[in-house]
């Protein structure tokens, strides 16, 4: 920090930055009700700490560490501070280069912003295809993922169907011919591999492409499948109607046009 020890030693600014910094890292939730219920925290002691009237304490703090994947400095440092402290992971000197400025810079031309929906086959029953919603987001010269597994999916597996698990976050990189896509759950040690390239033939905003899983071969399911992407961007009636046909769905359920492009009567190579 920049300030004098006095001012470091001042229990309102200190009370003052924790609540900016949980402020900061609770802007990505949508929601304040579902964040506290997702931490075990009283809403009403929540926003005193957001407020800089309270601190936490020592088990919360630790609580709110782990689930934002920080330390205690967040009591001491301005957030920004902490995730600079530490190198960029695509731009460390040992991949320098390698992961560098040509993959990750994305042009909005070739992967616009906003809304898509996709749809695959699905991993666990084959009969059923998985149709959603993720947003395509670009912060800090980055392009990133974000959505949200169907709750039927997750409850036939016998997994918790709370937001919080359910969410998955991913890194868009370009590729010669499109881009990919690497998306994990929180805290996860598997993840998926996402590539995809535009459809040209017919329409500008659609992607082609597959899936894989980082998981063992197995009799039953399958680790890979090919996946449509189709921008609806902030059209809100297009999206509407996309979410209210999200989840596991039958073929009869599949547009038309996106069963044509994952070629189901071909086997996938």
């Amino acid at each position: 920090m920049t300030v004098s020890s006095d001012r470091q030693m001042d229990p309102a600014r200190l009370r003052a930055i924790f609540g900016e910094n949980l402020q900061a890292l609770s802007a990505d939730y949508p929601s304040v009700a579902g964040l506290c219920r997702d931490l075990g925290i009283n809403r009403t002691q929540f926003n005193r700490y957001l407020s800089g009237e309270s601190f936490p304490r020592p088990d919360v703090l630790h609580r709110i560490c782990q689930f934002f994947d920080t330390d205690a400095r967040i009591l001491l440092e301005p957030v920004d501070d902490l995730r600079s402290s530490s190198f960029d992971l695509l731009g460390h000197p040992v991949v320098a280069g390698f992961f560098g400025a040509e993959p990750i810079a994305v042009p909005e031309d070739l992967f616009p912003n906003g809304i898509y929906r996709f749809v695959r086959r699905s991993f666990i029953d084959e009969a059923q295809f998985v149709m959603g919603l993720v947003l395509i987001h670009r912060e800090d010269g980055y392009t990133f993922l974000r959505g949200y597994e169907p709750r039927e999916a997750m409850r036939a597996q016998g997994l918790s169907t709370s937001p919080r698990d359910r969410e998955y976050r991913g890194i868009v990189m370009r590729q010669e011919e499109g881009i990919m896509i690497i998306v994990t759950h929180r805290n996860s040690m598997a993840c998926s591999f996402n590539f995809l390239a535009p459809e040209t033939s017919f329409q500008r905003n659609l992607w082609e492409g597959y899936v894989t899983r980082t998981v063992r071969e197995k009799i039953s399911g399958i680790r890979a499948a090919r996946m449509v992407y189709e921008h609806l961007g902030s059209n809100t009636g297009a999206i509407l109607s996309a979410a209210r046909t999200a989840g596991l769905i039958g073929l009869h359920d599949v547009p038309p046009f996106h069963a044509r492009l994952l070629r189901l009567d071909q086997p996938f190579r």
